[in-house]
């Protein structure tokens, strides 16, 4: 492979810790374990699956924190060295023209997606079911709330750093109502946010006999990464054990112009539930990555992921050695 190019704004100053010695896995979780803990607000329940974003001379993000009533709603928080968080204790509220559409009724798995000077929100949005909300700010104090992406049902919902052939682009994962036993992962594109179209297949789940972690159902995780190499996207996958589902998540390389066709997919997972905060919790065995930060000079990549629906945790590795691991270990 050619000397890897990875596009994306200097960041040095992200969270990072060293391969500790002895440690022979792609990616390696942070000694501060968990980096958010359930109880941080004084009415959280849990806060988890989560996205974070270079802000200023530090970090902002929107937090998923189920209260202690279980209602699921989002929160802005604040960090000078992305560990060390700051939640703002009223969740956030959006602006929105249409009172309909902006009626709250809950909000989980956000993500955030810098694109310009905007940063713009996805979330699951209740609307008769769960849906794509989207939202830009450009300050993390006031959100301009947009029409749904999509008609219910759906969850996961990433949009791409750049506009592809001139449109605004995601990726999301068509469901249904409950747990959902099934799930492939979509791309749409949108000239103005507001209509989608340009629907296209990205991947299925796999064949239980070649990939079985990721057999039940998979969905995007963090914003995809522009590499010369292709999107390195993280994504994790399902799968449905004797002992329930179980959440871990994997890696794909998707092609830079047309990025619903996958290059290379990993059969290995990268991260899955081997931790006592990944075990247990209010759901069990789950890692669920859902923002990622990186350096592009170093090739140094964090991962934030939800352990067992109820805590924060993070991971590192290097971009390059992932790319080579997702082709080395590819199941396409």
């Amino acid at each position: 492979m050619e000397k890897l190019i990875i596009q994306g704004q200097p960041l040095p100053n992200m969270p990072w810790e060293e391969r500790p010695e002895g440690e022979r896995n792609v990616m390696w979780r942070c000694s501060k374990i968990p980096i958010i803990p359930r109880d941080l607000l004084p009415m959280s329940n849990s806060i988890f699956n989560s996205a974070v974003v270079p802000f200023g001379n530090g970090f902002a993000g929107v937090f998923r924190c189920d209260d202690t009533n279980r209602r699921m709603v989002l929160h802005v928080g604040f960090s000078d060295n992305g560990t060390d968080w700051h939640i703002n204790e009223e969740p956030l509220h959006f602006q929105c023209d249409d009172e309909e559409i902006g009626k709250w009724v809950y909000g989980y798995d956000p993500r955030v997606c810098r694109i310009g000077d905007k940063y713009y929100v996805t979330w699951c949005n209740g609307y008769y079911g769960p849906t794509i909300g989207v939202a830009w700010t450009k300050d993390f104090k006031t959100f301009h709330q947009l029409e749904n992406a999509f008609l219910p049902y759906n969850r996961n919902g990433v949009m791409f750093p750049k506009k592809i052939n001139g449109n605004f682009a995601m990726l999301s994962r068509p469901s249904d109502t409950g747990h959902t036993p099934f799930g492939d992962i979509f791309y749409s594109e949108s000239p103005d946010l507001v209509y989608w179209g340009r629907h296209r297949h990205v991947m299925s789940p796999a064949a239980f006999e070649v990939s079985a972690w990721q057999c039940m159902k998979i969905g995007a995780g963090p914003i995809p990464i522009e590499t010369s190499e292709g999107w390195l996207l993280f994504y994790h996958g399902v799968l449905h054990s004797c002992n329930g589902y179980v959440y871990g998540f994997g890696s794909a390389l998707l092609d830079l112009e047309q990025p619903w066709k996958p290059i290379y997919r990993s059969g290995p997972y990268l991260i899955s539930p081997q931790k006592p905060y990944e075990l247990t919790g209010d759901v069990p065995n789950v890692c669920f990555p859902c923002a990622e930060l990186h350096d592009p000079a170093t090739g140094r990549v964090a991962v934030y992921y939800g352990c067992a629906d109820t805590v924060t945790g993070l991971a590192f590795g290097y971009i390059p050695e992932i790319i080579e691991w997702t082709r080395k270990y590819s199941i396409i």
